[in-house]
């Protein structure tokens, strides 16, 4: 077997390692993120999208770099052409990606390609092996776990300007991306003219993201993604499987009135999994007296109360990526494309959190708060 090679670096020379212990703080955020991490545990993952397997032919950059590049990219909400120039000019990313400080960081176009090669070689796969990867290595770690689980789901605007989507209609031309469908964001109460309430749909054009997620860590450890017009209740529960592949140990699932469907309830009492999904008005005010209260009992559990009372984390969760890691609107187009959006934005989040649960080195608002220690 070839030994596998990739394009050297100087970080074994002055302009490395040398350089950067005598300038970047030993606490800094993407020093952690560089330690805490193991990195090369990647490599299989990414390795067989590449001819000769990194083993022949000419020295490609290594696959990790470029992996490193994206995840800063979604840490600090940049383009690829912004990351571009942030590690080039940002020595703790410099370091952190894995480069000597007198080399340049891989151009846009490069990573841009990197990304499409494992889409072409095995779709959405790769990402979502990496996504799962750093979920294991949480459970490896010390951090504690809690046993309540958090599956919502949240809208993505299209890349698409809406106005000038209904002019090619028009002209017969074909949608600008056709795997985005229009959804409903919400329903909210309106008074017509004459001050009767009425409930208005609120609706939007592009995605969704679905996931699950435990409130005790705040770490998403599931997702799914699909169009606008996809039916939550439908991935309940996908997500709850995906968890229970990964290791994930839940007992209780919480959930918001859109999966208040039967099929989610059975498979929560077979999984002898605790039910937290709140219950539309409806279900205790049938006519069936049965049934009124068998859906009241399970309102008076204990853990459905305290399940409920932890579904706001979730709502935490999708405005800091939304805020912060780019999910406030599609970067590219296509379901799949979209797919790599979701999975690097809170797989990067997860690593935020990995490394403040893990070594408390916090990341705020695209900044450092470290603390300088004197010996």
């Amino acid at each position: 077997m070839a030994k596998v090679h990739f394009k050297k670096t100087t970080t074994d020379s002055f302009f490395g390692n040398f350089l950067y212990v005598q300038i970047i703080p030993r606490n800094h955020f993407l020093v952690k993120l560089k330690e805490e991490i193991p990195w090369p545990e990647f490599l299989p993952q990414l390795l067989p999208y590449y001819k000769g397997g990194g083993e022949f032919g000419n020295s490609a950059y290594d696959p990790i770099i470029l992996l490193k590049m994206l995840f800063l990219s979604y840490l600090y909400n940049l383009s690829e052409r912004q990351v571009e120039e942030f590690t080039n000019f940002n020595l703790p990313a410099k370091f952190f990606v894995g480069l000597g400080a007198d080399q340049a960081a891989p151009d846009h176009a490069t990573l841009s390609v990197f990304r499409d090669r494992l889409i072409k070689g095995a779709g959405l796969l790769p990402y979502e092996q990496i996504f799962t990867k750093i979920v294991r290595l949480a459970l490896t770690k010390d951090i504690q776990f809690g046993d309540i689980q958090v599956v919502d789901s949240s809208h993505i605007p299209a890349n698409v300007n809406l106005i000038k989507e209904k002019t090619r209609q028009k002209e017969g031309k074909p949608p600008r991306d056709k795997d985005a469908a229009w959804g409903v964001k919400r329903e909210k109460e309106a008074h017509t003219k004459e001050g009767k309430k009425v409930k208005v749909k609120e609706e939007f054009f592009g995605f969704k993201a679905h996931t699950s997620l435990n409130a005790e860590t705040g770490l998403t450890t599931s997702v799914k993604v699909t169009s606008g017009a996809a039916y939550d209740g439908q991935f309940f529960k996908p997500l709850a499987e995906k968890d229970k592949r990964a290791g994930v140990k839940a007992k209780v699932y919480t959930a918001d009135k859109a999966y208040d469907d039967g099929e989610n309830h059975l498979y929560l009492e077979n999984e002898k999994l605790g039910d937290a999904i709140r219950l539309k008005a409806n279900r205790t005010t049938t006519k069936s007296e049965t049934n009124n209260r068998f859906w009241q009992a399970l309102k008076e559990k204990k853990e459905y109360q305290v399940g409920l009372k932890a579904r706001y984390q979730v709502e935490r969760s999708y405005a800091d990526g939304k805020e912060k890691h780019t999910l406030r609107r599609c970067r590219f187009l296509g379901l799949v494309k979209f797919g790599i959006q979701v999975y690097l934005a809170f797989a990067a989040m997860n690593l935020k959190k990995i490394i403040k649960l893990t070594t408390n080195t916090s990341f705020r608002n695209g900044t450092y708060v470290y603390t300088y220690t004197y010996s």
